[in-house]
């Protein structure tokens, strides 16, 4: 059965540098702490410039889905918008956010390099999509999928297949020889 998550439910904390906030959405294994997820999806605002923190043999997934960010730093110079297609990159590696014009919000999927993958992908309405054990839409604006009514950046768990109301975000996380998807 699909489960609704609404971001609201999600309370946000504060990064250690003062810069913004991230709102956890799911982990596995459940209760995991920084240092031993398989696969994290946050959202994360951006108010101020600064360093992302550094995760080894961590794969990330960044997606800006409103305002616009400048990453920059061991040869990455991007600028990202709610436009752009997700930006993948070593969570290892030093880079910088700097939000323009205005705080940003993005959605950061993390998957632990060796054991699960993650992907990202742009949905138009009426996209459909195959149930998972890890697989989530994110509402990019308010939309009905199934018998659940999402807000925007409301979020779905789908398990069982489902179609998009409107335009969203998939997100599925593959633990590694997995055939499932």
């Amino acid at each position: 059965m699909n489960r609704l998550i609404r971001i609201a439910d999600c309370a946000p904390a504060p990064w250690r540098n003062g810069g913004g906030t991230t709102r956890e959405i799911a982990v596995f294994p459940p209760d995991a702490g920084m240092d031993d997820f398989d696969w994290r999806l946050s959202m994360a605002r951006v108010e101020e410039p600064g360093p992302f923190s550094a995760f080894d043999g961590i794969d990330r997934l960044l997606t800006v889905i409103e305002g616009k960010l400048r990453l920059s730093g061991a040869g990455i110079d991007v600028t990202l918008d709610g436009y752009s297609a997700p930006f993948p990159f070593d969570g290892g590696v030093l880079i910088a956010g700097e939000p323009l014009a205005g705080p940003v919000v993005d959605l950061n999927a993390m998957s632990r390099r060796g054991r699960c993958v993650a992907e990202m992908h742009r949905l138009a309405t009426g996209a459909a999509v195959a149930g998972g054990d890890a697989t989530f839409l994110l509402a990019l604006e308010p939309q009905r999928i199934g018998e659940a009514d999402l807000g925007r950046f409301d979020l779905l768990k789908v398990a069982a297949p489902a179609t998009t109301g409107g335009a969203a975000l998939l997100v599925r996380f593959t633990m590694a020889g997995s055939t499932r998807r």
